[in-house]
């Protein structure tokens, strides 16, 4: 077996340096490196004939060398390539697929060749002298299938535990549709402004004017570190002590029921002790009176099938799903008891828990099943299957 570099196994062309000014809307798709990475980025087009050496197959192998390094395979149409992508061209003797998988196992050695603190990039020179086996072509077609098949059985077992993670989410809906049940046949309902001290939304004019670093800022809720009953203690901004002293309004409290209001109206979470005192921008904030409704069980009611059937009816807006203050403060939620609350509450909390403990052991296979991947990837280059 001969020892290459990648340099010597193919002839790598890097795409046209596209301007802003020169997309189009129309005439063949411009791969950048979102459009690699990210299925739902939208592609910009440009309907002028380029130089053919940027022009992309199906089939062509790709290797983006900025900002998200990685191999892919292009499996559209014909398509212009941008700046930071190499085509890459196998010479005679080289098997694409061999090549596709050898970057995908040295990616992680590339990015420590990187330079740059925003966008990493890795310059040429670093690329083109990382070695590379090269076995005879049968023995690079063997070592393909048998990491196909390898990674067949494994996306199989991924594919599995996806589905197992989705089918928990219709049962969390189940558990709380069950736990309400009773509580909508009893009694007649009210809308929620009338057990609510107040029901407010966080800063929604030019909120960015009041952003500071996160040294000396306070925490601003927004809709990304809203989850069903959980806070996502991440992706925060920071409000400066000057800009959250001119929004009190939207400061929130320990108790408070914080709602999103678009993009997934109706998810609710309640504000932990952590997090009391920090601002909140463009989501409601009702304050419940708890002499007649726990912050849990409004919470619970409003992440529940009643609640999100009711934000259906109450939210606005075409292009995106919106929930305003209005349709929330009259939504209608029939309370049992205090007691009866924190019965409800209890068994919602020892079923979801079963619910919670199964999803966070899914979330620890897929992260081995992609550890698996790269261990895969690395023995079949080591001549181990």
């Amino acid at each position: 077996m001969e020892i290459k570099t990648l340099g010597t196994v193919a002839a790598y062309i890097n795409g046209r340096a596209f301007k802003p000014d020169e997309w189009e809307t129309f005439g063949l798709p411009i791969i950048r490196i979102q459009n690699l990475t990210d299925s739902s980025a939208k592609f910009n087009y440009s309907s002028v004939e380029h130089d053919k050496r940027f022009l992309v197959k199906n089939g062509d192998l790709l290797f983006a060398w900025s900002a998200s390094l990685g191999a892919h395979i292009w499996k559209g149409g014909d398509a212009w390539l941008n700046q930071h992508i190499f085509k890459v061209i196998p010479n005679d003797g080289i098997y694409r697929d061999y090549l596709y998988y050898y970057l995908l196992n040295v990616v992680s050695a590339l990015y420590s060749k990187t330079h740059g603190s925003g966008m990493v990039h890795i310059t040429k020179g670093p690329f083109m002298a990382t070695k590379i086996p090269v076995p005879s072509l049968p023995e690079q077609e063997r070592i393909v299938a048998k990491i196909e098949e390898l990674f067949s059985q494994l996306d199989s077992g991924v594919e599995a535990l996806k589905k197992t993670k989705q089918q928990l989410v219709v049962y969390r809906q189940a558990v709380l549709k069950e736990a309400f049940e009773e509580a909508t046949k009893a009694g007649m309902p009210i809308q929620i402004k009338d057990v609510c001290h107040d029901i407010k939304v966080g800063i929604v004019i030019k909120p960015a004017q009041y952003y500071t670093d996160s040294g000396n800022g306070i925490k601003a809720f927004r809709s990304a570190n809203v989850r069903e009953f959980s806070i996502n203690d991440s992706d925060w901004v920071y409000l400066s002590t000057e800009g959250h002293s001119k929004n009190l309004r939207s400061e929130v409290h320990t108790g408070d029921v914080l709602v999103v209001r678009s993009g997934y109206p109706g998810t609710a979470c309640v504000v932990s002790p952590e997090y009391d005192g920090c601002n909140a921008i463009d989501i409601l904030i009702a304050v419940p009176d708890t002499s007649k409704v726990l912050p849990e069980y409004l919470c619970a009611y409003t992440n529940s099938p009643y609640g999100r059937k009711l934000v259906t009816e109450k939210k606005r807006g075409v292009a995106q799903a919106h929930l305003n203050v209005g349709g929330y403060s009259r939504m209608e939620i029939c309370l049992p008891s205090l007691e009866d609350q924190r019965d409800i509450l209890s068994k919602i909390e020892a079923q979801l828990s079963i619910y919670d403990n199964i999803a966070q052991t899914i979330d620890a296979a897929l992260q081995q099943a992609e550890a698996l991947r790269q261990s895969i990837l690395k023995k079949a280059f080591e001549g181990k299957t």
